[in-house]
């Protein structure tokens, strides 16, 4: 699908995925989830969207994780600077996504470790862009607002001027009056611990047998 069609300003998509992920112990973007691995999954998810372009932003791990999405159409980006913070990789991609597609009106920003993130799930989140016509549209999920969230190319400087060791929540947290709130209570289940991992996996398994 392309974001494109009728004169609509293209919408593109970046998946952050550079992290070493510290706290688990191994490549969590590795993990196996409903039989590909969560960065494949990330990367499938995107592309059933109307979003485009998609680009993948790696960083720990890279050369062996390119090789999950490497027949995939998304480009990735290396991002050397991942270790300074979550600023470089949002940069790293904006850039590559801007260069990509010159006349993209907003993005999307997604996490790998969100798996229950659907392509319904980002297009709601443009669905409500063009009607609210806010600047920002954001997931709410346990009192925050956060990924996926889409930011209008109006915003796309002060996101390239975030400070290395931020993220994009600081400007949702500073423009307040600017989000388009969409309810995404799903958004909360993330992999950063074995222990959420092997939780989330065991409700998985458990939804898909009673499917």
């Amino acid at each position: 699908m392309d974001g494109s069609q009728g004169g609509v300003q293209p919408v593109g998509l970046l998946i952050l995925a550079a992290g070493a992920s510290t706290r688990f112990g191994r490549p969590k973007q590795l993990l196996p989830y409903r039989g590909r691995s969560l960065l494949r999954h990330a990367a499938e998810t995107a592309l059933g969207s109307t979003c485009r372009p998609i680009v993948v932003v790696l960083g720990a791990h890279a050369e062996r994780l390119a090789g999950e999405v490497s027949d995939l159409p998304v480009r990735v980006v290396e991002n050397p600077r991942w270790p300074r913070g979550m600023g470089t990789s949002l940069r790293a991609g904006l850039e590559a996504l801007c260069l990509a597609e010159p006349g993209m009106g907003a993005v999307v920003i997604t996490l790998c470790d969100q798996p229950r993130v659907s392509a319904h799930t980002i297009d709601s989140i443009v669905e409500r862009y063009r009607e609210s016509r806010k600047p920002i549209v954001a997931s709410e999920y346990g009192g925050v607002l956060g990924a996926p969230a889409l930011f209008d190319r109006a915003l796309f400087e002060d996101l390239l001027a975030l400070g290395e060791a931020s993220g994009a929540k600081e400007i949702i947290a500073t423009r307040r009056g600017d989000v388009c709130a969409v309810p995404f209570p799903e958004g909360a289940i993330d992999i950063d611990t074995p222990q959420d991992y092997e939780k989330h996996r065991a409700a998985t398994e458990e939804c898909d047998r009673l499917a």
